[in-house]
């Protein structure tokens, strides 16, 4: 089989878990979006070993390689909001800059901890 072919059917599993259980949550009126659902179902999965990760290996580096094309439209629609950014925008960018260097000093500390803990157990 091909590796496009391979990474297409990959993909398609994870977009047919997202609707699954994006109509899941819209169902039975979850708080929680279906596509983090089926983020959390696909770890599970991996983690109980139900599926292996060559199985959705392609298709997950492909769509992380592929992340910011799925942010265009996101940005396109801010368009429609320009008199909210022009009256509001610094301070949105303060929240926006600040929520960014939270997120990488947890990332980076957490990162961190984790080697050293790995450092530490005996292989």
């Amino acid at each position: 089989m091909t590796a496009f072919v391979k990474t297409l059917g990959q993909v398609l599993f994870f977009v047919l878990v997202s609707w699954l259980l994006n109509g899941l949550a819209a169902l039975l009126h979850l708080p929680i979006p279906g596509s983090i659902l089926g983020i959390i179902l696909v770890f599970v999965l991996l983690q109980l070993k139900i599926i292996r990760i060559e199985w959705i290996d392609l298709g997950a580096k492909w769509l992380l390689a592929e992340m910011l094309l799925f942010f265009i439209p996101a940005a396109a629609g801010m368009i429609q909001y320009q008199s909210l950014l022009r009256d509001n925008g610094l301070p949105i960018m303060l929240v926006l800059v600040s929520s960014l260097i939270v997120v990488m000093l947890s990332a980076g500390l957490v990162a961190q901890a984790i080697v050293k803990r790995k450092e530490r157990t005996p292989s």
